[in-house]
């Protein structure tokens, strides 16, 4: 069963969960280290001060990891190893949670994000704002042209004015001329996200949604007061580092930069002539991106590259490791301070910068942050899921369990209806074709 439409190429999207019945839902983060399956239940919730944005309890009934093959920057190069991967890893949830799952909602972080804006003024005719009055400056807003190739994600609501008052949540019913609507439209390239897509039909699944990976990432990691007043939400990965920033509770921008922990990692195995695996230890167990705090005279063994078996290990100072990690941490942070510049909201976020994803746990890299990106920068981890163990609740985990709160935000976001004339016009369907070819012959 294919995820896209045959008529059209927009994406069906996931229905808002029942607030009586408890609902299993099953995600899946493929990422370029690894994969992530998680099968929760969703519980409905009251009303609370806690996480006020949150509609139901999401409680992890099984969890499955598996060393990522086959995918490289989150884009598949391997059908058949990223299909073993995903398999393998959802066997593992499936077995934990004792059921068998049919579908998933999966990230994305492929397809070169882009991030549009869509704005709209209608008028009202009555004076008062009508449920239909609504729609209309939405699918406005929303029927932002995008280039061949590419489909919409997200089409997230960040602001509604009427007669130029904004930041309104929702003016139905209220009393004025003028209604205006501006939507954050997140594009991406289609193909990516059907070779993704055809790695898990492979392995017997249904692709229930996509979700990008920054969005996921600061569902999971911001707190309600931290999107409200405007937060950016860096998820650095292996592959690629995600960026994401909210703006009055709600998703207003994503971008993303091609460097990630992996680049770390074969920086040292290049400089210190030693594996890739032995470098990522040594990252993990060794690196530090402040070479300040490294003493000159403090040392660790390293087996060197080669098959030989009777080389003896070669000492190596922990001041060099970070001499080596220090210049990539550099260029990444800097590249990520110019994508917040140019997302010209730079404003909106302050000083607030949280900071998740695997290679994030760098010791040192959150004291860069601050220094380079001139803001204050926090670790991010999942908040407000249960059942998981202390290991799954670090930064590497932030998107599958943004995964998981994804359906409780979905009913926000926008899906442009299409009207008869749209639909007798659209290049994309039989009936559309027909009637452009009429209207360019006569």
């Amino acid at each position: 069963m294919s995820f896209f439409s045959k008529t059209t190429d927009e994406l069906p999207r996931i229905k808002k969960p029942s607030d009586k019945r408890v609902r299993t839902i099953s995600v899946l983060d493929v990422g370029s280290s690894k994969v992530t399956c998680l099968i929760a239940k969703l519980k409905p919730r009251p009303e609370s001060e806690v996480l006020p944005g949150r509609t139901h309890v999401v409680e992890v009934i099984g969890i499955g990891h598996q060393r990522s093959r086959g995918v490289k920057s989150g884009v598949v190069v391997d059908l058949e190893a990223a299909e073993k991967s995903i398999r393998f890893c959802v066997d593992a949830a499936e077995r934990m949670a004792g059921l068998t799952i049919e579908s998933l909602i999966v990230s994305v972080c492929a397809g070169r994000l882009k991030s549009l804006r869509g704005a709209a003024r209608v008028e009202v005719e009555s004076g008062e704002v009508g449920d239909l009055d609504l729609k209309r400056v939405l699918n406005q807003a929303a029927r932002l042209p995008l280039r061949e190739g590419r489909v919409a994600l997200h089409r997230v609501p960040f602001d509604l004015s009427l007669d130029g008052e904004g930041s309104l949540e929702n003016p139905v019913g209220m009393t004025g001329t003028e209604l205006g609507a501006d939507l954050h439209i997140l594009s991406a390239e289609e193909t990516p996200l059907r070779n993704l897509e055809a790695a898990i039909n492979r392995a017997h699944l249904v692709v229930e949604a996509f979700v990008a990976t920054p969005y996921a990432s600061g569902l999971s990691t911001l707190v309600d007061d931290e999107a409200l007043m405007g937060s950016a939400c860096i998820d650095m990965g292996a592959g690629s580092t995600t960026i994401s920033i909210f703006q009055n509770g709600h998703f207003a921008y994503a971008d993303a930069v091609a460097l990630g922990g992996h680049h770390i990692t074969m920086d040292l195995a290049r400089g210190l002539s030693i594996r890739p695996e032995q470098a990522e230890r040594l990252k993990v167990m060794h690196g530090n991106a402040l070479p300040s705090l490294m003493a000159d005279g403090e040392t660790v063994s390293v087996a060197p590259l080669g098959d030989e078996t009777h080389e003896q290990p070669v000492q190596v100072s922990r001041s060099l490791i970070a001499r080596i990690i220090r210049p990539r941490v550099e260029e990444t942070l800097e590249l990520i301070r110019d994508r917040l510049a140019a997302s010209n909201l730079g404003h909106v976020i302050g000083k607030r910068v949280v900071l998740t994803g695997g290679a994030s746990q760098l010791a040192g890299l959150s004291e860069a942050g601050r220094t380079l990106l001139n803001r204050n920068v926090r670790l991010g981890r999942p908040v407000g899921v249960a059942g998981l163990s202390a290991s799954n609740k670090s930064p590497a985990f932030a998107t599958a369990v943004g995964l998981l709160i994804y359906p409780q935000v979905a009913a926000m976001e926008h899906v442009p209806e299409q009207s008869m004339i749209d639909f007798a016009l659209d290049p994309r369907t039989r009936v559309g074709r027909f009637g452009s070819w009429l209207r360019q012959s006569f």
